[in-house]
Order: structure tokens, then sequence, then C-alpha cells
């Protein structure tokens, strides 16, 4: 995740409808996979970590994100995180790359920098923004260098070494409308007439209880067949 987007929701993180609604489906995606420790690459405020030590799918972290200030230890509900710059050893079972690969200039070789580290039969779940026809100021304002195809995630995460396992769309209901306002914003933003910023922002109670229920009702639907459209790509991956 992205700390800019962090410094917009405060304390609200872990109520807003994008996060909450990732999180379900990210846990609904990793299945039945258990971890000891979780490697959360590029982790921000460690809330998808948090998310899984929630529900005992792993029993520690260690987020890694070369923006924090200061590397840190917390007791999360009576699990350990850790906060660091860098990855000073590897070695986890289960690792996170959620809204990473996209802020890089070489997706595969940021991959593959931990790829290496990670022993046989580990998983690893991508996500990603997509869809490079989707860019607008939002993509601008976070600093990305691409959107992506199902396609696309999964030809990088082979060149790393990985085999993907299933990849998906997801954030599908929202599509349409957000494909409207972004292909608008995208024209308003390459004259000068708007400014590059995220669209992220905070909603009044009921209104994000209802994208948080829209997108219970995609994720328990259409999720685990959807290759057609979204705004997310979600990727499995293990290392063979």
């Amino acid at each position: 995740m992205d700390l800019k987007e962090e410094d917009i929701l405060g304390d609200k993180i872990g109520e807003h409808w994008y996060y909450v609604s990732k999180g379900r489906a990210m846990r609904a995606f990793l299945g039945d996979l258990k971890a000891n420790q979780i490697l959360d690459v590029g982790a921000g405020s460690g809330i998808f970590s948090k998310q899984l030590l929630d529900l005992n799918i792993a029993q520690s972290a260690v987020c890694v994100d070369p923006n924090y200030p200061e590397e840190r230890r917390e007791d999360w509900h009576g699990k350990s995180i850790e906060f660091v710059k860098s990855l000073k050893s590897g070695g986890q079972e289960l690792v996170l790359m959620m809204d990473v690969l996209e802020h890089v200039p070489d997706d595969v070789a940021l991959l593959k920098e931990y790829v290496d580290q990670m022993p046989k039969g580990a998983h690893l779940l991508i996500t990603v923004p997509a869809f490079q026809f989707m860019w607008s100021g939002h993509d601008v304002f976070l600093e990305h260098y691409r959107r992506y195809t199902i396609e696309m995630m999964e030809t990088a995460t082979r060149e790393a070494g990985l085999t993907p396992i299933k990849s998906r769309y997801f954030f599908g209901a929202l599509f349409p409308v957000v494909a409207i306002i972004r292909l608008a914003k995208k024209l308003l933003l390459e004259r000068g007439q708007v400014k590059a910023q995220s669209e992220l922002k905070l909603y009044p109670d009921g209104l994000n209880k209802t994208l948080i229920a829209i997108h219970d009702i995609e994720r328990q639907s259409l999720f685990n067949i959807n290759k057609l459209y979204g705004l997310s790509v979600f990727c499995l991956c293990r290392k063979d």
C-alpha cells in the first residue's frame, strides 16, 4: 500500500471500504494457506498483515518499506510485527506485495530480489492496479510506472522464477463508473485543467458500508471466475 494514501485516510484506514474489501478478497484468495510468519513488502501501515494475524493465518509479520521514518517492533493483539526499511533475512513461506510492483521501474528485478530468498513451496500474493487505459492523475500522484492485465502480471512472475497458481480481477462492480470518471479526468489532466491527486478519500458512514456490502457480494459471486475486468489484479504464485 502507499504511505501517501495512509496520510490521506489517517486512523480511519482500517474502516475504509477499499481496504476492508481488499483485505477480505485477499483472505478469500489465499484459501487455506497459512504460515508462521508473513513477509509484507511495501507494507505501509501493515494493514493487510494485521488482518491476516487477526485470523491466525500467521503468528507474526515482517513489514518492509524503505519510506518508514524509523525501524520498530509493534505488538498487535499479542502478535509481533516488525517494521523495517530493508529485508535483513528471508525465508518466510508467505509473502505479500499489495500494490507494490507498479511503483518500481523494473518489476521483474524487484520480484527476483525476494523470490531468491523464498524457500521452495513458498507463496507470494500480488495485487496491482489494472488496465493501462485507466491511467489517470491518481497514478501520477502515487508515482506509478504502469497498470497491468492478468497476462502482464503472470508473465512478470514467470520471468522472476515463480509459477502463477491463479489470477483474477477484483473491484469489478465499480469498474464501469470509475472507467468513465478516470477517462474524463485523464483528458482534463492532459489539458492542465486538473491536478494529479489520489482518488481515495473518506466517505460518509452509510456510503462506506454500502460499498463494503457491494464488494462482499462481488467477492462471494464473481471473484473466483472474473478474468475480464476490475480495478485490481490479484495473482497468487508459488516458488517451485
